[in-house]
């Protein structure tokens, strides 16, 4: 389920076009005198498919209203996150991504693979504008700790023109 949102702003929509992805909605219920009182919570990510990506978490006593605080929340956020190093439509190399109990491996696939992951790991990959990638999950598969480990393993990836100039060897 992916909307496609456009930011207002001046310059050109198309370059501003953030699309959104909803990983999770869950349902937490408190038992008051009357009976029980529902609350939701909703897990989105954020990205505009050429390297930004984003999550946010929103919570309401409705759906909507939770949908709406976590994509707000996503949008703000993508502008502050670091644009992931995209080689083509797949990553440059092999990485681990870890945060809490799970850990998420990306490992680079040819042309036509298309996003091999599951659910929490898929969006991610989709908003970020990869579009070959295999992925294996270890650990907990809680979708909020899959959607951290998958940015923090996004976030570690690093083009050969940066490893040259980290070294400080010419290629």
């Amino acid at each position: 389920m992916a909307r496609e949102r456009r930011d207002r702003g001046d310059g050109d929509s198309r370059d501003n076009a953030l699309v959104d992805f909803v990983v999770k909605i869950r349902r937490s219920a408190c038992v008051v005198k009357g009976g029980r009182r529902f609350s939701f919570n909703a897990l989105v990510v954020v990205g505009d498919k050429r390297g930004r990506v984003s999550y946010g978490y929103g919570k309401a006593n409705e759906v909507p209203p939770a949908v709406e605080k976590a994509i707000k929340e996503g949008e703000g956020n993508v502008g502050r996150s670091k644009k992931v190093a995209v080689r083509g439509s797949t990553i440059p190399h092999r990485v681990i991504g870890k945060y809490g109990a799970s850990k998420v491996i990306l490992v680079p696939a040819g042309p036509g693979t298309g996003v091999k992951a599951g659910p929490g790991v898929r969006e991610v990959l989709q908003a970020c504008g990869i579009s070959n990638i295999l992925s294996k999950v270890h650990g907990s598969t809680n979708p909020l700790n899959l959607v951290k480990a998958t940015l923090n393993g996004l976030a570690q990836l690093r083009t050969k023109e940066d490893v040259a100039r980290l070294r400080g060897v010419a290629l």
